[in-house]
């Protein structure tokens, strides 16, 4: 939302600067770095000079923004040489060509300075204008500095073109193309380039004769042939001696006092609990930082809920599932005063626990098991990994400093590669990194696998870390300067650059074509690393084996049966033939065609081709043949079902020495700017946090940068990490954020509702060890999470949007919660723990259903999450697409919804499992079985008046159950008669009940 609104406002604006946009995208490799010469035609001795008559117009207007104390955009305005260099957009001035010059192109639109009383007046644009008319003279010589070309200009575009295949990965004929000295060092055929010979210059020569690079091959490595203003750009740069130009330091972002300030810039405070009127209602701090807010507008909260209704809120928000009948009854009967609190210690000791809550962060995530992007929708075979790793993080109460830790560089923990033994520890970690791969990704494919599709991989993982984890939107600086925040374009590519020793687009890991189910193939993407524990390892292959054995004799079998029809064949067709061919034919048929000899190679012109069968024309041939090979075909495939992949961590690794990262200009991957060394984004290391990335163990090739950031975000004085996942937290358990933008703590984001309280709760989860289940039990055994969700008229006036929390809010259940308390419900619910997802097939009606067990079907989260192939169910009932992640949920209210649970055949089979559990346990009394179904299906008892209405119209639907039942058996024909367990009245007058209950408001909401 906050992107959409980003993008309105700046839409004028940009539309206005689209000529600016599209010139230095178009220029910026044919002319980068380089002023034009004056048109001299244009210039003229009495004209605007620089010094006298534009740099007092900028002086007075511009320097504010872009001047010694700030430089916006990375612009400053004083001098030839920074007018000269240009921003982050590329190049200001264009000499002799106002109307292409972005300087003149903004003050004679009237987009900067910004303000309509800040624009330049007409005498002011029209004095720029005939400057840059005249040349854009400076000083007294009257010449703009003119900054030649240097490595910085040509190593982009060899990264881009040439060292896929002459670089860090591969060096074909032993060169490399990555720096200067390894083009001069050259390879088989010499030093690639003469500085100041373009003529004699290896590489000018192949790329002029198109041998380079090989245009069939270009597609295959994910390249395209260079350009030619780029090797116009080589040439100049060789022809000037090859010149280089030291890296400048880092440009140090300047922030003003009100950027600074900000709330979210600021780090977590230590705040004092408030004093409020209505003691009696504070169970703990944060009932009294709720109250203190609402009594200050004159409200309290509301009646605490009854117990039933704080069973059912318990269960589901930390589970997922309703509590099952007994445990009604025995929180009910329970009249020790702790019992509600022992309730939430019990449930966070659960098992459910772990898939309730993880499912929460899978979000964040993005996990999905498969690639998206393309149509055919690739599987990612071993990313369960990911999402059973989180499953036992949030299980263990993993400290979430440790868990972020090992997500962002879980490799960069453990030296796997030297270690004796794979641990679980070290397993852990490499797992966890898949966090990095979730993204969509298409680069499998070779038409989608060139670098800005590369680039769009990082992007998401940039995105998913920035909103997800920091609470900021990072993505608009990867074109420009974000319009709002303080986040400018050169602390994006900052931060990609700590990814770059594992996500280097210069030189890139395919996600490979991962076998699809069922599993045929055993060839593994090149991102996947073998290091899995040594039981699962062993388990592997002892399960392989005999089933290989089996093939390799089937196959053996098979071949000699082949081998038996083939030649019955060949002598078939030589009794056709002189007999005198015979036994020269069967020679040549036995002799290599390179060991042929002249006579030999005569005969195969005029009679190999009669005397070859592949193993088609043998099936056409030989039909007792083709019979056989039908059967090997079902015997081998019902073997290669039962083989299981090689066990893979779908990871993300440091594979060191990544390649240079360059700013690029409004995000162009074609318009390269200045080099970037990897950084934290600038606004958050105002105390003096700098990245000094270390190997994280002696002799490691590994950059550690990752590393190196994971420990800056969980270091207490961090002001985003704690504050973002409390507030994730808490909209969980309340329905809104204190925070309600989850992901954007930005200028356009929300600011909180209780900020005293975000900085309490964020504290607190800092010592607590980073501890999910300690901020669970502080929130849940509060008085304000104990409310009634009733709203009163003081409720509607005074807190409409329930942003003070004067109550709980209702919600529904989510896609998952509906899914699993229907399956539950009817006794099918398959409480088998991780492994490989359940699969979901298309059906012919077009809906996509998920493949169960002999027990039923797994829980929501172990159902295979394909982007573009959701169940029916999941889609109808909001389960959001993955692209990259969901930061939070929306609930949608729709027809479809209501049409699914009342038609939808699976629902009414489940229906009537629920109705035959009721019967098994109640028995035949209707009274007993209405409540046994409320109990079930509702969580409580049934009121008076809903049994006596229930068993009223169980009471009708068996009359009329038995009636119909009657008319069919006897209209049936003799052996045809419906039996006993189809046409039971009672038990479909129950069926019809338990649908009902399903269909209910009661069912599908949590109070």
């Amino acid at each position: 939302m906050t992107d959409l609104v980003c993008c309105n406002l700046l839409r004028k604006q940009c539309l206005r600067r689209l000529f600016w946009v599209v010139f230095v995208m178009a220029s910026a490799y044919t002319t980068p770095h380089v002023a034009e010469e004056p048109n001299a035609a244009k210039e003229s001795s009495d004209g605007p000079t620089f010094d006298a008559d534009v740099r007092p117009i900028l002086q007075r207007s511009c320097f504010k923004c872009h001047g010694e104390k700030r430089q916006k955009a990375e612009l400053d305005l004083r001098t030839a040489e920074t007018i000269t260099q240009g921003g982050e957009s590329g190049t200001i001035v264009v000499p002799g060509k106002p109307d292409e010059s972005p300087l003149y192109e903004v003050v004679h639109e009237g987009a900067m300075p910004p303000g309509k009383k800040n624009r330049l007046s007409e005498r002011d644009v029209e004095t720029i204008r005939d400057w840059i008319l005249g040349g854009a003279q400076f000083g007294s010589n009257n010449a703009a500095p003119v900054q030649r070309v240097n490595q910085h200009d040509v190593i982009p575009v060899m990264l881009l073109r040439c060292t896929v295949c002459h670089g860090k990965s591969r060096r074909e004929g032993g060169l490399d193309l990555r720096t200067k000295e390894s083009m001069l060092e050259g390879g088989k055929s010499g030093p690639a380039f003469v500085p100041g010979r373009p003529e004699e210059s290896l590489m000018l020569k192949r790329l002029h004769a198109g041998e380079m690079p090989p245009r069939r091959q270009v597609v295959s490595v994910g390249v395209k042939p260079m350009e030619d203003g780029e090797i116009e750009l080589l040439t100049q740069w060789i022809g000037l001696g090859a010149p280089t130009m030291p890296s400048s330091p880092p440009r140090e972002s300047q922030f003003n006092e009100s950027e600074q300030s900000f709330w979210a810039f600021r780090p977590v405070r230590d705040v004092e609990v408030p004093n409020v009127q209505g003691t009696k209602r504070v169970r703990n701090s944060v009932d009294a930082f709720v109250l203190a807010a609402l009594e200050s507008e004159g409200l309290s909260l509301a009646p605490e809920a009854d117990k039933i209704t704080l069973l059912r809120r318990a269960y589901f928000d930390l589970l997922g599932l309703p509590p099952p009948p007994e445990e009604v009854a025995r929180f009910v009967n329970d009249t020790n005063p702790e019992a509600y609190e022992k309730l939430v210690d019990r449930l966070l000791a659960s098992s459910d626990y772990g898939e309730r809550w993880g499912r929460h962060w899978l979000d964040v995530s993005g996990y999905a098991d498969s690639e998206g992007k393309r149509e055919q929708d690739l599987s990612r075979l071993h990313a369960y990994r990911y999402r059973d790793y989180v499953i036992r993080a949030f299980g263990a109460d993993k400290p979430y400093d440790r868990f972020l830790t090992e997500q962002l560089a879980g490799d960069e923990l453990y030296d796997y590669e030297s270690a004796p033994k794979i641990t679980p520890e070290i397993y852990d970690a490499l797992v966890a990194t898949g966090f990095l791969r979730m993204g969509p990704d298409g680069t499998w494919a070779a038409i989608t696998n060139f670098v800005p599709d590369r680039l769009e991989v990082i992007a998401d993982a940039l995105d998913v870390i920035g909103s997800g984890l920091m609470g900021l939107t990072f993505k608009c600086a990867r074109c420009h300067s974000h319009k709002f925040d303080p986040i400018p374009q050169r602390d994006y590519y900052r931060l990609s650059a700590i990814f770059k020793g594992a996500y280097d687009e210069h030189s890139w890991l395919r996600p490979g074509k991962a076998a699809q189910y069922p599993f045929r193939a055993r060839k593994f993407a090149t991102r996947t690393l073998p290091h899995v524990l040594p039981e699962e390892l062993e388990a592997w292959k002892t399960h392989n084996q005999p089933i290989e054995a089996e093939l390799a004799e089937l196959a053996k079998q098979f071949g000699a049966d082949e081998s038996q029809a083939r030649e019955a064949r060949v002598t078939a067709r030589l009794k056709e033939l002189p007999e005198e061919l015979h036994e020269d034919l069967q020679k040549l048929l036995a002799t290599k065609a390179e060991d042929r000899d002249e006579v030999q190679r005569y005969l195969a012109t005029k009679f190999e081709k009669s005397l070859t069968f592949d193993l088609s024309a043998l099936k056409k041939a030989d039909e007792e043949f083709n019979k056989r090979s039908k059967d090997y075909d079902r015997k081998k495939t019902e073997l290669d079902e039962k083989l299981l992949p090689e066990p893979q961590i779908r990871a993300l690794w440091d594979r060191g020495a990544p390649s240079p990262t360059y700013l690029l200009q409004r995000g162009n991957y074609l318009t390269s700017g200045s080099l970037v060394a990897p950084g934290f984004p600038s606004i958050l290391t105002a105390t003096g946090s700098k990245f000094e990335p270390t190997p994280p163990w002696p002799g490691s090739t590994k950059t550690g940068r990752r590393l190196a950031l994971a420990r800056w975000l969980v270091q207490p004085e961090h002001p985003l990490t704690a504050r973002v996942i409390t507030n994730r937290v808490w909209r969980n358990h309340f329905g809104r954020g204190l925070v309600k933008t989850l992901g954007n703590f930005g200028r356009l984001g929300a600011r909180p509702t209780h900020p005293k309280l975000l900085d309490y709760l964020a504290a607190e989860f800092m010592r607590s060890g980073w501890s999910f289940k300690t901020i669970h039990r502080l929130l849940m055994t509060s008085s304000t999470y104990r409310q009634s969700s009733a709203v009163t008229a003081a409720h509607e006036q005074l807190d409409p949007d329930g942003s003070l929390y004067s109550r709980m809010p209702l919600r529904r259940l989510d896609a998952e919660e509906l899914r699993d308390s229907i399956l539950l419900a009817a006794g099918r619910l398959d409480r088998t723990r991780y492994g490989r997802p359940d699969r979901v097939e298309e059906r012919d009606d077009g809906s996509v259903m998920e493949k169960g067990t002999n027990r039923g079907w797994r829980r929501s989260v172990y159902v295979e999450q394909r982007r573009k192939q959701p169940l029916t169910l999941f889609e109808s009932f909001d389960l959001p697409v993955m692209n990259p992640n969901c930061l939070e949920r929306q609930n949608s209210n729709v027809a479809p919804q209501a049409l699914y649970l009342l038609n939808n055949g699976r629902v009414r089979r489940l229906a009537a499992a629920f109705a035959e559990r009721v019967l098994t346990a109640a028995g035949e009394e209707p009274a007993a079985q209405v409540e046994h179904a409320y109990l079930i299906a509702l969580s409580r008892y049934p009121s008076d008046h809903e049994s006596r209405v229930s068993v009223e119209a169980l009471s009708k639907l068996r009359a009329e159950w038995q009636r119909a039942t009657e008319s069919s058996v006897s209209s049936a024909e003799p052996g045809n008669e419906p039996t006993n367990d189809t046409q039971n009245p009672t038990l479909l007058a129950l069926q019809d009940l338990c649908h009902t209950l399903i269909n209910s408001a009661a069912f599908l909401y949590v109070d």
